[in-house]
């Protein structure tokens, strides 16, 4: 009987692996992938349209608020009682001086529109400034230590949220007094706790990356650590929250201008105009739509811009939406 040698089984072996591991040369197998063509790139790249229509929109309103003295073709307080619930200047009956018409005191309703844009719009940025501010300090501390400074906060968050919002700023407003300082005020203390949060989440998603972890090994003090690695990588998710909280602002100032908490009376407010239209919408309905629309409009501008910012500034939002 012939046998054969164990270093001839080994060539054969060897022999049969490289044949079942070749790759076919020919043109067939090797086709390569189609190059990305520079129209898809830059589709890819767009923005989404949440926020160049949520970004018009705001800087529309922020135009209106900036320019108004110019813009407005009257005062806002002057009254004109020959012309008092004037339709539109497009209706049967409207005058062109007043192009949006009159509410029962004669006062051009597109004035009032304009420079209530301006009360909106200080309240909504300093109000969601504030509120970022107070509730991301305490979501990043909360986050980075945990432990009981993690449980402490998220006490007195869970405390501070079992009251009603509207309830708790309708008893701050009335604790406070009427004006926009307290109108401001009184949102930053009920909607703190939205920034704290949604915050706290991230920040603890952020502390376990690897180089939070490489600076604590270095000895990085604690504050170098949240203002340098915890901080950027919180900072899109804040911007976000920013934007849909101008929206909210809005909203909860108008709601306390309409019960007469908000701004004294000599002071022009979208929440003021729809108080006053409401007497008279049976007679002229264009002094309670035009308010409630330029409520709606904003506050609609500023979550598509924060859906927006969302979808921008986030890569994994990015990642699904192509």
């Amino acid at each position: 009987m012939s046998t054969t040698p164990l270093s001839s089984k080994h060539d054969m072996k060897a022999d049969m692996l490289r044949e079942s591991t070749s790759v076919d040369p020919s043109p067939q197998a090797a086709t390569p992938l189609a190059p990305v063509s520079g129209k898809s790139a830059r589709v890819r790249r767009k923005p989404p349209v949440n926020l160049w229509l949520g970004g018009a929109i705001v800087l529309g309103v922020l135009f209106c608020a900036v320019f108004a003295p110019w813009l407005a073709p009257h005062n806002p307080l002057d009254q004109d009682l020959l012309h008092m619930l004037s339709p539109p200047a497009w209706m049967a009956g409207g005058d062109a001086a007043f192009p949006l018409g009159t509410d029962s005191l004669g006062r051009d309703v597109l004035s009032r529109l304009l420079y209530g844009s301006r009360i909106a719009l200080t309240v909504a940025v300093i109000a969601a400034f504030g509120a970022g501010i107070v509730g991301s300090v305490l979501a990043i501390l909360a986050g980075y230590f945990g432990g009981w400074v993690d449980r402490s906060i998220s006490y007195l968050v869970d405390l501070w949220m079992s009251f009603p919002p509207v309830v708790l700023s309708l008893v701050l407003m009335v604790s406070l007094g009427v004006g926009i300082e307290n109108v401001i005020l009184s949102i930053v203390l009920v909607d703190w706790t939205r920034f704290c949060r949604v915050v706290r989440s991230e920040v603890m998603v952020v502390r376990q990356r690897d180089y939070v972890l490489a600076a604590q090994l270095l000895n990085f003090t604690h504050l170098r650590i949240m203002l340098r690695e915890i901080l950027p990588a919180a900072l899109p998710l804040m911007i976000t929250l920013f934007s849909l909280e101008m929206g909210v602002a809005i909203t909860v100032e108008a709601l306390l201008s309409f019960i007469g908490l908000s701004v004294p009376a000599n002071v022009t407010v979208w929440g003021v105009m729809i108080a006053d239209a409401r007497v008279t919408m049976h007679e002229s309905l264009s002094g309670l739509l035009f308010p409630v629309l330029a409520i709606v409009i904003t506050v609609l501008g500023c979550n598509l811009l924060g859906d927006g910012l969302r979808v921008a500034l986030d890569p994994r939002m990015r990642s699904k939406g192509e």
